[in-house]
């Protein structure tokens, strides 16, 4: 069952068009990676499917009754993010925002879910601490384990490995993967390819050409042999 359905949509910001005549679609229990050159339209794609701004043309269709806040989202960070002073609690409870409608206060069953994805993802430990004084690792399940309060569906992840060392990158590729396994369908920016090519079962490839494939036919596709030497190349260098 397709969840995004995403027809001819054409994209930019302040009259600027960065994407023409897109198409793809991502079924129920996908894993997409998204690629490509810098500016090429990675996340404005994204805020357009969060419904944060307006395609100039096109249409995007939801499937399985799904909605804009029913997805969880987890952003790039900025330093002034990465410095918020609440705790780990909070911001994970923060999630569960467009569950409480115009209630305001959490209740029990939101806690407990905040609780839940907290253990789920290993910080449970850390509930009462300052977000600010973690790790940037642990920041990242934290806000994992938020975006996880959102959805029962889908993840959008823009470039959740930012700035992490190889050891923390590995474990948050298999944190991301093992959602993937339990049914959450992953719609991930990534600026690295290999990784894309280890983990995701489709691709989605957008600049001055697209591609939209599985994994095994963006390899075997020009495009892809391209961008992934390019990236080769420049690990080498």
């Amino acid at each position: 069952m397709s969840l995004i359905d995403v027809r001819s949509l054409t994209l930019g910001y302040e009259n600027r068009t960065v994407l023409r005549d897109l198409s793809f679609c991502v079924d129920e229990g996908d894993y997409l990676c998204i690629v490509g050159e810098n500016g090429s339209g990675k996340s404005t794609l994204m805020k357009t499917l969060l419904g944060l701004q307006k395609p100039f043309g096109g249409e995007i269709i939801f499937g399985d009754g799904l909605k804009h806040t029913e997805i969880g989202y987890l952003p790039q960070q900025t330093v002034v993010q990465k410095d918020f002073p609440a705790s780990v609690r909070e911001i994970v409870l923060s999630g569960c925002q467009a569950r409480c409608g115009l209630r305001p206060f959490y209740n029990r069953e939101e806690k407990q879910l905040a609780d839940r994805n907290m253990e789920r993802m290993g910080i449970k430990e850390y509930s009462r601490r300052c977000y600010r004084d973690l790790s940037g690792g642990q920041q990242q399940r934290v806000l994992l384990a938020r975006a996880l309060c959102a959805t029962r569906k889908i993840l959008l992840l823009d470039e959740p490995v930012s700035g992490l060392d190889p050891m923390v990158t590995a474990e948050m590729y298999e944190l991301i993967e093992g959602l993937n396994k339990e049914g959450i369908t992953i719609i991930m920016i990534s600026h690295d390819i290999s990784a894309a090519v280890c983990y995701a079962g489709k691709i989605l490839h957008i600049g001055k050409k697209t591609f939209f494939g599985t994994k095994e036919e963006y390899m075997a596709s020009d495009i892809g042999k391209l961008f992934i030497m390019s990236e080769e190349g420049g690990a080498n260098a």
